[in-house]
């Protein structure tokens, strides 16, 4: 097995060099962070692709979440922060990958649900975009259970989520949640 992988990740390092991460990141959790250290072992450079959406009212704004995704970068992953950027997209994500030149799709996988919905959203994905590859990336162990939206409730009840979160997210949890 450990030589298909290490052939795996080869043949995607020498076919891609631009992967696109999206999510709503609200608040990017250690979840998050795992899956995006991950790619960086596969793709030379990350855009972590927040979803800005009319109709969804956000803890925090797509500024603050930029924000946070950059500080925590560069307060985790040294040299390789450099490799990241954010950006934000309103509509289908393969146009996203397009305008940022992907040519991979990450997404994290928490469990079996996460893999039926990612896989049928690969399936059309695919049929409008078939240069466009997704890949699945398992969350470790430690942060598979791990959801923003469990971390928000958390929060906002004043429970401690240290354990969840990078410590710059769980500072600006705490100032939203302060009043």
């Amino acid at each position: 097995m450990a030589a298909v992988s290490g052939w795996l990740l080869q043949s995607v390092n020498k076919m891609a060099n631009s992967a696109i991460y999206a999510g709503s990141f609200d608040p990017l959790t250690n979840g998050h962070l795992d899956v995006l250290k991950a790619t960086l072992a596969m793709a030379d450079n990350v855009v972590v692709a927040i979803g800005v959406h009319p109709g969804k009212k956000p803890l925090f704004s797509f500024d603050e979440r930029s924000d946070l995704v950059d500080q925590v970068c560069r307060d985790t992953l040294g040299a390789d922060a450099s490799r990241v950027s954010v950006a934000a997209f309103d509509g289908l994500v393969i146009d996203a990958a397009r305008n940022h030149g992907a040519t991979l799709l990450v997404r994290g996988l928490r469990d079996g649900t996460d893999l039926d919905y990612e896989m049928q959203m690969a399936g059309m994905n695919e049929t409008m975009a078939p240069d466009l590859q997704t890949v699945f990336l398992p969350a470790s162990p430690a942060v598979r259970t791990i959801t923003a939206t469990l971390v928000r409730q958390i929060a906002s009840m004043g429970g401690d989520i240290t354990a969840f979160v990078p410590e710059r997210v769980a500072g600006a949890l705490l100032g939203k949640f302060a009043s």
